[in-house]
């Protein structure tokens, strides 16, 4: 307590407005492979939507039915982990997108008078395709004959734009050179298929100084040999002869066909594509195209005054800008990663660094110094990307110390409810499921005997460990069994498929938290019933159910009634040992009371362990149970923090102990009506 000394006026604040945290129950967790997306990872994903963009479209080519079951289980909650397991040795799919210079002419002003107005016609053919012609009247001022104002290069730009401006033509000019009053006229695009066409042009109308005929000239040949007309074209740097090697790889952030640009049967596009837009200005608008349709765009260049590439689609592998992929330059052959503008430079051309990039020579032959480089326009398919091989169990259970695989659900801030690997019944995958659900105590796991089984009692025999999939029998009352499965339509693959029932227990376990409680059983016709499958695998009577449900067995049916249709019609644990944690409401309770619990009483570690924190503690649980009961989850409750609970032995050992009673609300799996049939005197 804080010590007061002069006289005044002191106001103190203590918080003892404690309350117990609420705890999401519906956050399902679920392990598969995909053919896109971050592998080993559990990524957040919030609709069917952002799971097909991150993860792809389901397809049968897939070991198991991790994405088939996330868009179904979407339909009830909007909190998911989806971990994609990755297939040993996958490849990321990669497209080159080739650099190339634009051809350019030079224009001087050496020995034009201060008052001359020169003309000149400029076309440009891309690929074979004219673009409009242009005419510019360009004005030589007072000064441009010596000294190092570069007026008429100044001009050059305010006519055609500064950089690599305008389309189809810009301008450029060259500041390295004192007294140099050269300026540049350069093609707005890049590459072999480009051809640059400057002629002189004089007009009547026009003629108002000195001169009226332009003389240009080839880069790199001498300003005392002008000619009237040049035709120039652009290279690839990319092309044979061409001395530097150079292009920009564009690469997948992750393994997987799914990246790969593909025409389906039906003639739509899948995967992705880099397409080099025309853009003006001195970048280019390089736009990332998903099943043909724009996704990502980026404006990109290569010169200092632009966006250098490296630094708009990624710097390094770390600082990533795409949701899909990756950038870095190829340079001779080698694939080398340019995170630096003078990087870059250096590998185009050892002389080249504070340099403009050159352009070609009147031949159209590349200079040691390519000028003018920018991405040459096309549309450039991803391509050679791979799953890899899909190992099942390996690569599906995964590495407990480098968290992968279902391991990488071991994470206690995911707040994981209920666990799945959906379509895969490796005993194997399974089990380590299980375990998983037990030693973290955070959600519970739901599995299926394999598709295909045709009896009752080829179910029991897998859930009891007496078939040749499964050798040992499921005890745990951290897991339950759905069984059998149940066909449903594929909308991706538009055709009926048999899912996994495990992926509809789930699905009924958070559409139960959306309309009641978790502590409500996720069966019957209220809760229970399966609007969207057409058929079960097959059909379980009145005696099959009471033999998968009885005698030691934990298999949960799922039952087609006629006129009420198909429904989950049991909530078992596997448990064997006939408690209330047999029961999936009880075990469902209690997950979500320890989670609770343990965010709602953190704060009280390291207090005085004394009546005082005692009552604090009993403040915070007593409060979170009420309601529960209030909610119908609990019949009766007591929580007891006191001397008893905490003996001087356990407070020596610095231990704060709480006991918390907890009467559970019993379902009602058996109605039964007693019919009495009485004589006609009896008094009712």
């Amino acid at each position: 307590m804080p010590s007061f000394v002069s006289p005044g006026v002191y106001v103190i604040e203590k918080d003892l407005s404690d309350y117990p945290v609420s705890i999401n129950p519906s956050v399902v967790g679920i392990v598969g492979f995909a053919d896109m997306g971050p592998t080993n990872k559990a990524t957040l994903i919030t609709s069917q939507e952002q799971l097909i963009q991150t993860f792809g479209n389901p397809s049968e080519s897939i070991t198991g039915q991790g994405l088939e079951g996330a868009i179904e289980i979407l339909e009830a909650t909007n909190s998911l982990y989806f971990v994609r397991s990755a297939g040993t040795g996958g490849a990321a799919a990669s497209s080159t997108v080739i650099v190339g210079s634009c051809p350019a002419f030079e224009l001087s002003a050496n020995g034009y008078g201060d008052t001359a107005s020169v003309y000149f016609k400029v076309q440009v053919n891309v690929d074979g395709v004219d673009q409009y012609p242009t005419t510019k009247t360009f004005d030589v001022v007072a000064g441009t004959s010596t000294g190092t104002d570069k007026s008429q290069a100044k001009a050059l730009k305010t006519v055609f734009g500064g950089g690599l401006a305008g389309a189809p033509v810009a301008s450029y000019y060259d500041d390295t050179t004192a007294g140099n009053t050269t300026g540049w006229v350069t093609a707005g695009y890049a590459g072999s298929g480009v051809v640059l066409t400057v002629s002189s042009y004089s007009d009547s109308a026009y003629t108002t100084g000195t001169k009226v005929l332009l003389e240009v000239q080839p880069s790199g040949q001498s300003h005392s040999n002008p000619v009237s007309s040049l035709t120039l074209t652009g290279v690839d740097v990319l092309s044979t002869g061409v001395d530097r090697s150079l292009a920009y790889s564009v690469q997948s952030l992750y393994v997987g066909s799914g990246y790969n640009e593909t025409t389906k049967t039906d003639g739509t596009t899948a995967g992705f594509s880099v397409e080099v837009r025309k853009t003006g200005g001195i970048n280019t608008d390089v736009q990332l195209n998903k099943g043909g349709a724009a996704e990502e765009s980026f404006l990109m260049g290569l010169t200092a005054s632009g966006a250098f590439a490296e630094d708009v689609l990624n710097t390094g592998a770390t600082d990533l800008k795409s949701q899909y992929v990756k950038g870095y330059f190829t340079y001779e052959g080698a694939d080398t990663t340019v995170t630096a503008l003078p990087t870059f430079q250096s590998q185009l051309s050892s002389s080249f660094i504070g340099q403009p990039l050159k352009g070609n020579n009147g031949s159209g032959v590349a200079e040691v110094n390519p000028r003018f480089c920018k991405f040459k326009i096309g549309t450039f398919k991803l391509a050679g990307g791979s799953n890899g091989t899909e190992t099942v169990p390996g690569d599906i259970v995964g590495d407990s110390v480098n968290k992968t695989g279902i391991y990488a659900l071991d994470n206690d801030t995911l707040n994981i409810s209920m666990g799945i690997v959906p379509g895969i019944t490796n005993q194997t995958v399974q089990n380590t499921l299980v375990s998983l659900a037990e030693s973290t105590q955070n959600f519970l796991a739901v599995v299926a005997p394999p598709e295909g089984l045709t009896t009752v009692q080829q179910a029991i025999d897998w859930s009891n460990g007496q078939s040749d999939e499964r050798t040992a029998a499921i005890s745990s009352n951290y897991a339950a069994i759905y069984w059998p499965w149940v066909k449903t339509f594929d909308t991706i693959a538009q055709k009926d498929r048999y899912y996994d029932p495990a992926i509809f227990a789930i699905r009924q376990m958070a559409y139960t938290d959306s309309v009641s409680d978790a502590w409500f059983a996720p069966a019957g016709v209220v809760r229970g019933r399966l609007t969207k499958p057409t058929e079960v695998e097959v059909s379980v009577n009145q005696g099959d159910r009471d033999t998968m449900y009885s005698g030691g067995n934990v298999i949960n049916p799922i039952v087609n009634f006629p006129q009420q249709g198909i429904m989950i019609f049991g909530q078992r644990t596997a448990q064997r040992t006939p408690t209330a944690l047999d029961r999936v409401n009880v075990r469902r309770l209690l997950i979500i009371i320890r989670k609770q619990l343990l965010a709602s009483t953190r704060r009280f570690v390291f207090e005085p362990n004394d009546a005082t924190t005692w009552e604090k503690v009993i403040n915070v649980v007593d409060p979170l149970l009420a309601d529960i009961q209030r909610r119908r989850g609990l019949v009766e409750y007591r929580v007891v923090c006191d001397e008893t609970t905490n003996t001087s032995v356990r407070v020596d050992r610095n231990e704060l102990w709480c006991k918390v009673l907890l009467k559970p609300t019993k379902t009602a799996e058996i109605v039964v009506f007693e019919l009495n049939l009485t004589n006609q005197s009896a008094t009712l």
